[in-house]
């Protein structure tokens, strides 16, 4: 199957379309929603996952941006549309703006191996409501986390439909899909879909391939997954082998996401790893290199990471008063502009946070990466995409969505990439403040 991810941001795209790389499949991420400048190995991939970097436009822009990546590279290839499992950014802008081109909209978010599912109509993470959690909170405060209010909004009418119908039932979607399809421009233009286990995402996948008339999927990792191993190809050794390989240089771990559960990971890490740790305050990052403390940074950053026994770095962006999560963008591209010189340098980078990810892979001038492994559920391995005669710095990245993962997620990253079964680090490490 030929199949087109769009996401809102890199560790999404990463992780939903990690699946389909762990099945066999050739997956590759591009930075380039508009194809004008990717490679044509990539084309030829089974799976493209395209970040459109859309989280922070405006509704009308994001659906713009996400139609041109359909367009663009859509042809050929079923469309996934990957939206975040907590849903934030301008998702169902960007799938009013797909539905119009690619039929019926299959919503379905629900990722139970990372605490998300769907009951009523309703997201839920790990049984709590959505907007009772820390995580909408943050950038949601006083609003409804409703999807069929979300939608509408957007201009689509939309219906539920229990996936679990489908275990006794297996043509109960395909009915539906049918009468929907009859009632025209009358009927809805989107289903919501309850799902509160893999057996339900599963039997979903089967369903949905079995439509007839046109649909998309929208959803997280979780149902992409599940269509993944309906359609495995074959193993690759090649890139068993890749992802095996050690890190040659020091690890960066870079983290410009602010959630909870960022933080406990952070935490796990330092607690098991002798790693230098930095945090850049906001106003530096601002001010970039009109502050008096720019170069200090950036020096003491380089020295870290050249030392000769290669010092791993945990990197984080600093919490102020003036802080507002809508300028994550800058703050990423800013931390990315301090590492940007000494990028060459690094073994391995761990990037939490899409933001993040794609800011210093833009500023590394990466645009595609080769999707290899799963640490564990929403946490990817990938390398640089290149030509075989390409020689570039081509160092392991692992991408992850800020406030996904265990609680040991950033140290089974590390320990991943410096091929290590089991080590549990004294706690040695060194903070910097340069001032």
């Amino acid at each position: 199957m030929k199949l087109l991810i769009i996401a809102d941001d890199l560790s999404g795209a990463a992780d939903c379309a990690i699946g389909f790389a762990n099945a066999g499949h050739r997956t590759v991420v591009t930075l380039d929603a508009s194809g004008a400048q990717m490679e044509s190995a990539p084309h030829d991939a089974d799976v493209i996952a395209a970040d459109t970097d859309t989280r922070r436009l405006t509704p009308a822009d994001a659906a713009e941006r996400t139609a041109q990546a359909f367009v663009a590279l859509g042809h050929g290839r079923r469309l996934y549309k990957k939206i975040d499992s907590t849903l934030r950014g301008n998702w169902a802008a960007e799938v009013a703006g797909l539905q119009a081109r690619a039929g019926l909209a299959i919503v379905a978010p629900a990722f139970p191996a990372t605490g998300r599912t769907v009951r009523g109509g309703a997201l839920l993470v790990h049984g709590v409501p959505l907007e009772q959690t820390d995580t909408w909170q943050l950038e949601h405060a006083g609003r409804h986390a409703d999807m069929a209010a979300m939608l509408a909004s957007a201009g689509l009418k939309s219906e539920r439909f229990d996936a679990a119908l489908l275990h006794n039932e297996p043509r109960a979607l395909a009915r539906r899909a049918a009468l929907i399809a009859a009632e025209g421009p009358e009927g809805a233009q989107a289903l919501i879909v309850d799902a509160q286990s893999a057996a339900d995402l599963q039997a979903l996948a089967r369903a949905t391939l079995e439509l007839q008339s046109a649909f998309f999927w929208v959803g997280s990792g979780g149902l992409a997954r599940e269509l993944a191993t309906l359609d495995a190809p074959r193993a690759n050794a090649a890139e068993a082998d890749d992802a095996g390989a050690s890190a040659p240089g020091p690890i960066l771990v870079l983290v410009g996401s602010l959630s909870a559960v960022g933080e406990r990971q952070c935490a796990v890490l330092r607690e098991r790893v002798a790693l230098a740790e930095l945090i850049v305050p906001p106003e530096v990052l601002r001010a970039g290199h009109a502050h008096a403390q720019w170069t200090r940074w950036g020096e003491e950053i380089g020295a870290i990471l050249g030392t000769r026994q290669h010092a791993d770095l945990l990197l984080r962006i600093g919490r102020d008063d003036a802080f507002d999560p809508a300028e994550g963008a800058q703050l990423s591209a800013m931390l990315a502009a301090l590492v940007a010189p000494h990028f060459a340098r690094l073994g391995g980078l761990i990037a939490t946070g899409g933001e993040t990810a794609r800011a210093m892979l833009d500023a590394a001038g990466i645009g595609s990466l080769r999707l290899i492994t799963e640490i564990e559920a929403g946490v990817a391995v990938a390398r640089p995409h290149t030509q075989s005669h390409d020689t570039a710095h081509r160092p392991a990245v692992v991408t992850k969505a800020g406030a996904f993962g265990t609680d040991e997620a950033l140290y089974a990253a590390w320990r991943h990439l410096r091929n290590i079964d089991d080590i549990r680090g004294t706690d040695r490490r060194t903070e910097h403040n340069p001032t």
